[in-house]
């Protein structure tokens, strides 16, 4: 019988203690989890005072690689340390009452309730700020904005003058007009663009009789790169059922559209795009080949031409200060030809994080590196227009600056207003034509610019409409004029029939795999290296093989191949001894061999060997 009350005992004690157990657990999660979660959401919207629903998704959908160091210890910095305290305080509290019950349990309750309740205001917070119930309905509501607004250049008449015009088309990485003084239209105390802002005030922002600066608004899917480019060439957002810099994976760039560099190639024009980056990515080199027949210029060629040193790179590729000496270099060329030239620039110093500082940038502004880059890529796009207009093919060429997308810099304009309307700078110089209501301050987005570049060089366009564009020249309102800037934001955040058609042809199924790379071994100089989860390959595999290089050309090539293992997966060793343990910037890439004996290409990393 007293074995039996034993036993019974023990079992009682057991259950208890599990109980306890259980209680301390979910209360250690659930209260170090509400506060790790506060953390999160308030170190987030004071990162990103303007971000919106659709940047988390695509920061979500984005990979670590590339990610600021600096971005990631500011988090730890900020979120870590009360989560630690937070553990470190229920565990102390558990040991010191475990024994009094009644307290104990009134506690850990408390404790429960509250971490609940702060959770649940930070997810309110959230939702509410991000306007998540609105953007889940967009994302499942057609709307036929599209369909009903959109021009496509195919069905309208475009008579060109019979002495045509060049062009200079600049599209500046990251430029606002908010970067100006409030004065001016800014939202700064001081002007970070004094030279740009001189340089649209004394041309055309479609500001009217205002004296502030105007630009064009980004609308939603035109605001990262590629997408800004494609959005002021063809009038249209870059709504893709990829993530958002997957065009390359493509063999084509929206086929079905009409862009700029379309009409221009019909009347005859000599086009080049220059950058300072590889122009494949993003499916930049996509978009301006498939579309005008465009001469690439890009990083890639600069190497392979021998005009920048052996082995050069710095930040994406080669700085501004070097593209604008390249781009005089071109236009001597291209004013030399009979046929007119459409020169196409990007600049790049100016991205995220915190930009590029080249031997020309002053330290004005103290440890403020973006605000010194700026102010920086204002005086070389100055230097360089005025270098232009001093050239004897100026007088018949127009000249269009253009900010691609507002900044994507995680903190420099933290403390702008937030029911300030941050816009792209714009300025059109030398144009064909002038504004038929000069006085009007225009309310326009970068669609705009499509018509209106065509409008700059002399073209007369039939209705003064193409894409989702108006012609800024003429007296007919823009879409976000007849419509509102919000409800036209709104509109092209919903689904939308038209796009599904023009994008039909996208292959979203795409081969790919996934790379982990272990510890570098440097006594060995052996890399490790793992390929998984390989995907959506229609046809069996028969060997893997991996490109690595390191300089410009990839004159360093060399092809190794990965052993499976009884797993399914790949490993292989890479021996960066055998490229001299340079610290350089590694490109790995990684090509199935197919029963047929062709190759597919299913993913690459670039990483850094310290």
């Amino acid at each position: 019988m007293r074995e039996k009350m034993n036993t019974k005992s023990v079992f009682v004690k057991t259950i208890k203690g599990i109980l306890y157990f259980l209680e301390a657990l979910i209360v250690i999660v659930l209260g170090v989890a509400s506060v790790l979660l506060s953390n999160s959401v308030r170190w987030m919207f004071e990162t990103w005072s303007y971000l919106t629903m659709d940047e988390v998704v695509y920061l979500l959908n984005s990979p670590m690689e590339g990610t600021s160091k600096e971005i990631i210890l500011e988090y730890v910095e900020y979120c870590v340390p009360a989560a630690v305290l937070t553990l470190l305080l229920i565990f102390i509290l558990i040991i010191v009452l475990r024994k009094r019950k009644w307290i104990y349990h009134t506690v850990m309750a408390g404790i429960l309730v509250c971490s609940i309740a702060l959770a649940g205001y930070y997810v309110n917070m959230t939702w509410v700020r991000l306007d998540i119930a609105n953007y889940s309905e967009n994302k499942s509501t057609y709307s036929t904005f599209i369909d009903d607004n959109y021009v496509n250049a195919d069905d309208v008449m475009i008579r060109f003058p019979g002495k045509k015009r060049n062009l200079i088309y600049i599209f500046l990485e990251s430029m606002e007009i908010t970067y100006a003084d409030v004065e001016n239209g800014g939202a700064f105390e001081i002007s970070y663009i004094p030279e740009l802002t001189k340089i649209a005030q004394e041309n055309e922002d479609f500001s009217g009789s205002e004296t502030v600066l105007n630009g064009g608004y980004s609308m939603p899917q035109t605001t990262w790169t590629v997408a800004a480019m494609f959005a002021q060439s063809a009038g249209l957002p870059l709504s893709i059922p990829l993530e958002n810099n997957e065009m390359n994976t493509q063999d084509s760039f929206f086929y079905g559209t009409n862009a700029l560099g379309d009409i221009l190639q019909r009347e005859g024009y000599s086009q080049t795009l220059l950058i300072g980056s590889d122009a494949t990515f993003g499916g930049r080199r996509l978009l301006f080949s498939g579309h005008g027949d465009f001469t690439i210029h890009d990083y890639n060629y600069a190497a392979e031409e021998g005009l920048i040193p052996e082995g050069y790179r710095v930040w994406w590729g080669y700085e501004d200060k070097r593209l604008f000496e390249f781009a005089k270099r071109e236009l001597r060329t291209l004013s030399r030809q009979e046929e007119p030239f459409n020169l196409t620039i990007l600049t790049v110093d100016t991205h995220k994080e915190d930009g590029y500082v080249c031997v020309d940038c002053e330290n004005q502004y103290g440890d403020d590196q973006y605000a010194n880059v700026v102010a920086c890529s204002s005086r070389k796009v100055s230097e360089f227009i005025e270098w232009v207009q001093r050239q004897d093919f100026y007088e018949n060429t127009t000249i269009v600056i253009a900010g691609d997308h507002p900044t994507m810099d995680s903190d420099f304009c933290n403390e702008v207003p937030l029911d300030y309307t941050r816009k792209v700078y714009t300025a059109f110089i030398n144009s064909a034509v002038q504004p038929e209501k000069p006085e009007l301050y225009r309310d326009y987005t970068t669609f705009d610019h499509f018509p209106t570049t065509l409008a700059s060089l002399g073209a007369q366009i039939e209705g003064n409409r193409l894409g989702l564009g108006t012609n800024l020249f003429s007296g007919e309102l823009t879409l976000s004029e007849r419509y509102q800037r919000e409800r036209m934001a709104a509109e092209l955040n919903r689904k939308s029939k038209f796009m599904e058609d023009l994008t039909s042809y996208i292959n979203t199924e795409l081969p790919e795999a996934r790379l982990l790379l272990r510890e570098f071994d440097a006594a060995a100089g052996i890399l490790p290296l793992v390929i998984t989860d390989i995907k959506n390959v229609d046809q069996k595999i028969m060997g893997m093989n991996v490109a690595v290089w390191t300089l410009p050309g990839q004159e360093d090539l060399q092809w190794m191949q990965a052993a499976q293992n009884p797993e399914g997966d790949y490993t292989m060793d890479i021996n960066i001894a055998s490229f001299g343990y340079r610290k350089e910037n590694y490109r790995i890439d990684v090509y199935a061999i197919l029963e047929d004996g062709s190759s597919q290409f299913l993913t690459g990393i670039s990483m850094e060997i310290e």
